[in-house]
């Protein structure tokens, strides 16, 4: 499994990176590699806010629908467009083209309760 150590994780299988004032959020490798072949995304609506573990969105699998959860709280300051047409993203490049969305207004402070790539590898047992 690919876990960048750039980046943050949560407990519900998401990652968070720093862009300027955003942070962009996505699900990593390891969930849509159980989740299988993505063909639906429900995307978060632009201005809506998000608190730490609420529910964000969905993604539709030829397995099963997995929630999307935020990992901090903040306001959605834009929604991946293109995962509307090209949900697979999400299976081709989780940590680049396949990113969910943006938020601003986001303590930093709260970056800190998420987990570093070495705490997330431990928690999927890689």
């Amino acid at each position: 499994m690919n876990i960048p150590d750039s980046l943050r994780y949560s407990a519900n299988h998401e990652w968070m990176q720093v862009i300027g004032g955003v942070v962009r959020v996505g699900i990593t490798d390891v969930a849509q590699d159980a989740l299988g072949d993505v063909v639906h995304v429900k995307l978060p609506d632009l201005g809506s806010r998000v608190d730490v573990s609420g529910l964000m969105g969905e993604v539709e699998s030829t397995k099963s629908v997995s929630e999307i959860y935020s990992p901090v709280a903040g306001v959605v300051a834009s929604v991946n467009e293109r995962l509307r047409t090209e949900p697979g993203l999400i299976n081709s490049d989780p940590y680049g083209d396949g990113w969910v969305c943006e938020l601003s207004g986001v303590d930093p402070d709260s970056l800190s309760a998420s987990m570093d790539a070495n705490a997330y590898r431990q928690l999927v047992g890689e």
